[in-house]
């Protein structure tokens, strides 16, 4: 599959009438009250199918990009050299490349270390913990070194009873975080060139070893919520596997003077850093399916991609998406750790039949986050092209207006969860729609894996049909139609679809429209 994405902010103002629509009022004032941390966050324009650069390398205001990741994953993941190679790729492309320091290392290199935030306790024996949800045990970190100055010791420090230091400065260090990012993302912003902002790590990786009430107190009091922080801070979150996970060989501690973790509690690290963002739209694992050099181009490949560059042959695409039909959900309980979010999609009217244009609107307790989406077909050779376009409150309300009649509003609950290094967002179809949505639940994933050993990495608590990638049958826009099938001129139909391709070996074909 060839699937070109942008998805950098755009002001898209649409309305007959131009003026705002007044809307959802209670959604404009909670997005106020975010201005600290969506202060310079947001991309500036423009969706870009190509890169345009003038003689001095800058681009027109129009298409000018900032595009923000996250790299983040557990130890011996290749997060460093990840982030030497994405800054030459694209500096090689014309584009201004800016690096944000990991905060916790830059504050915790001054001398601070995390014993001296607490009470004295007794030293920690060598005896092993089990974490819920993980099939090991880890051994105690820090054995070796009771002082060491390690941002995970740091936050098990600030959960402890007796750790109000601890939590004050883990605090901190995000308020500190924040303030470093924003700086980057002002001058992006400023930037008369492309710019390509990498963050190691990001603000909800600090979520990923501090208790979950200690951390909805931290986000309560500092009026922080998950959308804002994980879902409309960053463009993309890529999460490097640690080699402790599938490439046990090549784990070593010895070329990095700060890590001193064993492989069980390395993939205890890599489980949790990865939890962490669980929700985030444009969240890619990239594993250790390949060698470390296919590993790399991999990870460059999903920035592409999404950025909507034609990378050509330049790196072997390989990950595609894959659909399955799932039927009889199991309890909540039997799901590994997961966030749910209401999805809400409205189908707009386009410029021509193979030409596809929706909203999203995707959130979490009232807290929302909204993109625009258009789908060109057969573009400069490719077979599909998404442009997505992050938006505003303001921009989403003016370009309801432009709501297609022909196909009924589409709503779901998202579920999305991480397991066997593989990340799935599960869609459940609620009313109202047309009935033959009733009771449908789809499962999506993107794999470069096939045959058996993308079976092995399936969920196997879900019970599923069938794959039903490229089925016509279950495409949004199809499914979304008020027209009954047999009789509407609009039923997009796939190019390529083989029906029955169970076995995990099928391509991703075609839609002339339609998801």
């Amino acid at each position: 599959m060839a699937t070109l994405l942008s998805n950098g902010q755009q002001s898209l103002m649409a309305t007959s009438n131009g003026q705002e629509q007044q809307k959802d009022e209670p959604e404009q004032q909670q997005q106020q009250q975010q201005v600290e941390i969506r202060k310079s966050s947001s991309p500036k324009p423009g969706a870009m199918p190509s890169l345009k650069l003038n003689r001095m390398g800058s681009v027109s205001p129009k298409d000018k990009r900032v595009y923000k990741i996250v790299l983040t994953g557990g130890p011996c993941g290749g997060k460093t050299t990840g982030q030497s190679r994405l800054c030459t790729f694209f500096e090689n492309l014309g584009w201004k490349v800016f690096r944000v320091p990991e905060t916790a290392t830059v504050l915790l290199s001054g001398g601070v270390k995390f014993s001296d935030l607490t009470e004295k306790e007794d030293p920690p024996t060598p005896t092993t913990f089990v974490y819920k949800d993980l099939p090991f045990a880890a051994p105690e970190h820090s054995l070796i070194d009771l002082t060491a100055s390690c941002p995970r010791c740091l936050a098990k420090a600030a959960s402890r009873p007796n750790g109000s230091e601890a939590y004050k400065f883990q605090e901190n260090l995000i308020r500190t975080m924040v303030q470093i990012e924003n700086t980057y993302f002002e001058l992006g912003n400023s930037s008369t060139r492309n710019c390509l902002i990498i963050c190691d790590r990001g603000v909800m990786d600090a979520s990923a070893y501090i208790s979950k009430d200690k951390w909805e107190k931290m986000m309560a009091g500092n009026k922080w919520n998950p959308v804002e922080m994980r879902d409309n801070r960053y463009n993309q979150i890529l999460h490097l596997v640690s080699a402790a996970n599938g490439a046990e060989d090549f784990y070593s501690t010895e070329d990095h003077a700060c890590r001193s973790e064993g492989v069980d509690l390395a993939r205890e690290l890599d489980y949790k850093s990865a939890a962490a963002w669980v929700g985030h739209p444009y969240f890619d694992v990239i594993d250790n399916s390949t060698n470390f050099e296919s590993k790399m181009n991999r990870m460059i490949e999903s920035v592409c991609q999404k950025v909507g560059i034609d990378i050509g042959d330049r790196l072997q695409a390989t990950s595609r998406k894959l659909k399955y039909l799932v039927a009889l959900l199991p309890p909540d309980s039997e799901f590994p750790p997961f966030q749910d979010f209401d999805v809400v999609h409205h189908y707009l009217q386009s410029a021509g039949p193979k030409v596809q244009a929706r909203l999203r609107k995707r959130g979490q307790k009232s807290h929302w986050s909204y993109i625009h989406t258009q789908r060109r077909p057969n573009v400069h050779g490719q077979a599909r092209i998404e442009v997505k376009t992050q938006l505003t409150h303001r921009d989403y309300m003016n370009l309801l207006a432009q709501r297609d009649d022909a196909h009924f509003t589409i709503y779901k609950k998202r579920r999305c969860f991480l397991i066997n290094n593989q990340y799935f967002q599960l869609d459940i179809y609620k009313e109202p729609g047309h009935p033959r949505c009733k009771g449908l639940v789809l499962l999506e994933t993107y794999s470069s894996l096939t045959g058996d050993a993308l079976k092995n990495c399936m969920p196997k608590f879900l019970n599923i049909v069938k794959e039903v990638t490229g089925d016509p049958d279950y495409s949004m826009f199809n499914l979304s139609l008020k027209e009954d099938w047999s009789t509407t001129k609009k039923f997009c139909r796939s190019a390529t679809h083989v029906k029955g391709a169970a076995n995990g070996v099928s391509s991703t074909p075609l839609l002339l429209n339609g998801q």
